[in-house]
């Protein structure tokens, strides 16, 4: 099986990933490729022992200073997913809206995505992620001061594998199916160890296929303004594939003294398609088009990081990045067999990152770090829409426009063990943000400042910590996507004359650049009970005040672009909004999880959560004022059974959300079906070197419904369906 590594965090870099912070204390960090180092003076022997040793997930889970959940590779091999996308979506409190993980209902935004501890950089994608890359995924409910406080749902960090410690040799083999043919993706690791000195050379080849079936029922002005109705059966395909490069490097310059490099590399073109089959019921309905879209991208990510222990108490880290991520597409839309629109488009983003941390042992009970973290990050675009071989805005086609982001941050954070049953973390972290968009107008900018103090503490009833209290109160934010901050206009597909209004159902879109971050207050307490077996049950509850709530606002305006009012959506701060929720976990053995109901011995694993949300936006009425896309509630439920006759493992999950209504505006709300994911797999294990996965996902799909209505009557109705896809993988250590 492949060997966990010893350090808690590892460094590292994948699709344009920056380093990572490599822990909370010093005292848990041992240098890459060296044994584990003896005791320090006055240091935490019980944390280095801990890390040294191949804790299990809860082990690492109980003794964190902050309320965290952890899954190591047990859970990232179980259902042999061909990208990490596919684990999120069975992790408790996690759920997955397209390929952009949500955590306590709330959106993307709101769930920062770490790697190795750093923010996720633009272009990073889940569902391109080879789950074999993974070491760990970390689960944390709110913000730590080393970290970007842009955590306001909470964070998942995910751990890179770091270079190995001995020779390996690792080859995953595995093909899948959805639609049309199979699918074949690979991956192989090559690490090596020489004195000081370990390299890791990971490549990974994937490709995809899938669609799904849509029916649209559209209620809305015509082309001669008039109300219409009319449905649309669609289906949608898409296909692509990439590959994955990371050479990494380790070097042990000393016994207290490491420099790590790493650099990554991954290219990949896509493919989408869509036709449509028209049923017009009243008046003269606009319709959307076939379409075809085709397009590539290429992220490139370089890496350094020295750390230095210059003696039994002090720690230094100095890390700095360089990352470059550039995409295009070209598209057409068909109608009548001719082509009606074209779509020619490209981007690119560059970021530049530094950031340091010193690290001291005060004493006994405190482990204190200051330091910094620096960003520079700029996104342009270009783009030339025709309709008919006409400009569709001519005052935009073709004109670049870019947003750039400076962010320079200072924190200071303590970790205090106050006595063998209460411990503490008080960190406070100052970031000041500075956005600049620029077009055909004058550029603006904007400048704000974030202050976030954050004090997490713990209790244990007994030594033992198998019965605990986790309290934090913390402050966390959203900024506004660099996307949200361009002012160039983004014409209706539907409506794409500009010479005649659109409808409200089909707005106009267009960033604004005077976006302020949302700023969030959150109170977290939870009570988690550590089973003597391995298993756990934890209840949470927690509460968010969110100020400057972001939210797209459709309006008819007067616009650049066309000559006669528009139906506009532009994302404003907008309100004030709340959130509370209950969480609850489960986890473990049958057998103990139900005494006197099921064998103690039987092999059957058993987890589960369910979540309840609630959530009000102060500027709008109820009674479905909630925040956009939070679920009144959502449940998971897993089992895995191991033969003792058979080398073979089974298991299976199911994840559930109710329908639920949104008031998004005065005038118009959104209906949600419900939802559900039903995911099964079987392991054999041959022997020590080779194994192999069968796994199903989405299993019996159910068509999902969504409606937005506005309050003069007209709607949209979609009903989506989509495929389940079959994996066969095999692991083989040579």
């Amino acid at each position: 099986m492949i060997k966990y590594s010893n350090t808690l965090a590892c460094t590292g870099t994948l699709i344009g990933l920056s380093t990572c912070h490599l822990g909370l204390a010093w005292a848990q960090d041992i240098p890459t490729g060296s044994a584990e180092p003896g005791p320090r003076a006055g240091g935490k022997l019980e944390r280095v022992e801990i890390l040294g040793k191949q804790s299990s997930d809860n082990d690492l889970r109980r003794r964190a200073q902050t309320a965290k959940q952890i899954y190591g590779r047990e859970e990232l091999d179980k259902y042999g997913d061909a990208n990490v996308a596919d684990v999120l979506k069975r992790l408790p409190g996690v759920s997955m809206q397209g390929n952009a993980p949500r955590m306590r209902g709330l959106g993307s935004g709101y769930t920062l995505i770490l790697i190795n501890g750093d923010p996720a950089p633009p272009g990073f994608a889940l569902d391109q992620l080879d789950p074999a890359q993974v070491e760990r995924i970390e689960v944390t409910k709110g913000p730590t001061a080393n970290q970007s406080a842009q955590a306001v749902a909470g964070a998942i960090n995910i751990i890179l594998k770091d270079a190995p410690k001995v020779s390996q040799r690792d080859l995953r083999l595995s093909s899948g199916y959805t639609l049309d043919r199979p699918t074949a993706s690979g991956s192989f690791t090559l690490g090596e160890k020489w004195a000081g000195i370990s390299v890791s050379l990971p490549i990974s080849l994937f490709e995809w296929r899938g669609g799904n079936t849509t029916t649209v029922l559209r209620n809305t002005p015509g082309l001669d303004g008039s109300a219409s109705l009319a449905q649309q059966r669609g289906e949608q395909f898409y296909f692509g594939h990439g590959i994955n490069l990371g050479p990494r490097l380790n070097w042990k310059l000393s016994d207290d003294e490491t420099l790590t490099w790493q650099s990554f590399l991954q290219k990949g073109n896509w493919n989408n398609r869509s036709t449509y089959q028209n049923q017009v019921l009243t008046g003269t309905p606009v319709l959307e088009d076939d379409a075809s879209f085709q397009g590539g991208w290429q992220n490139v990510r370089s890496n350094l990081q020295w750390v230095n222990h210059f003696s039994a108490s002090e720690r230094v880290e100095l890390k700095a990045g360089m990352s470059s991520s550039m995409g295009s597409f070209d598209g057409k839309t068909l109608r009548l067999g001719a082509t009606q629109r074209k779509t020619l488009a490209d981007n690119a983003d560059l970021s530049l990152t530094q950031a340091g941390n010193y690290s001291r042992l005060l004493n006994d009970a405190h482990s204190l770090t200051v330091g910094w973290d620096l960003e520079w990050r700029q996104r342009d675009e270009r783009r030339n829409v025709t309709e008919n071989g006409v400009p569709q805005t001519v005052e935009f086609e073709g004109q670049p426009f870019s947003a750039r982001i400076e962010r320079q941050a200072l924190f200071i954070q303590d970790e205090w063990e106050i006595n063998k049953k209460w411990s503490a973390y008080v960190g406070l972290r100052s970031e000041q943000i500075v956005t600049r968009s620029q077009g055909v107008a004058a550029p603006l900018s904007n400048s704000s400042n974030v202050v976030t103090p954050m004090l997490h503490v713990n209790y244990k009833f007994d030594a033992s910590a198998r019965d605990l209290v986790r309290a934090s109160i913390t402050r966390s934010y959203k900024a506004p996507d660099l996307s949200a901050l361009l002012a160039r206009p983004s014409v209706s597909s539907l409506f794409t004359d500009t010479s005649k209004t659109n409808a409200e159902l089909s707005p106009d879109r267009v960033g604004n650049p005077a976006l302020l971050p949302e700023l969030a207050t959150g109170l977290d307490i939870a009570l988690e009970n550590y089973l003597p077996a391995g298993g756990i049950v934890s209840v949470g509850l927690f509460y968010r005040q969110v100020n400057d709530l972001i939210r797209s606002v459709t309006s008819l305006q007067n616009v650049a672009w066309s000559g006669v009012p528009r139906w506009v959506s532009t994302p404003v701060n907008f309100s004030r909004a709340m959130t509370r929720g209950l969480e609850l976990e489960v986890k473990g053995r049958a057998g103990e999880l139900l005494p006197g109901l099921v064998d103690t011995k039987l092999p059957l694993n058993l987890r589960g959560s369910i979540n309840i949300y609630q959530s009000s936006v102060e500027a709008l009425p109820g009674p479905n004022n909630r925040l956009d896309g939070q679920q009144p509630w959502s449940g998971n439920f897993g089992f895995d059974y191991r033969f003792t006759t058979l080398p073979m493992t089974l298991g299976g999950s199911l994840a559930f959300t109710p329908g639920y209504v949104t008031q998004q505006s005065s005038s118009q709300w959104l209906d949600q079906s419900r939802n559900r994911s039903l995911d099964m797999f079987a392991q054999w294990v041959f022997n020590r070197k080779i194994s192999a996965r069968l796994s199903a996902n989405n299993l019996l799909p159910v068509e999902t419904e969504s409606q937005t209505l506005t309050s003069d009557g007209y709607f949209g109705n979609t009903l989506r369906t989509g495929r389940s896809s079959f994996n066969l993988g095999v692991e083989i250590k040579l």
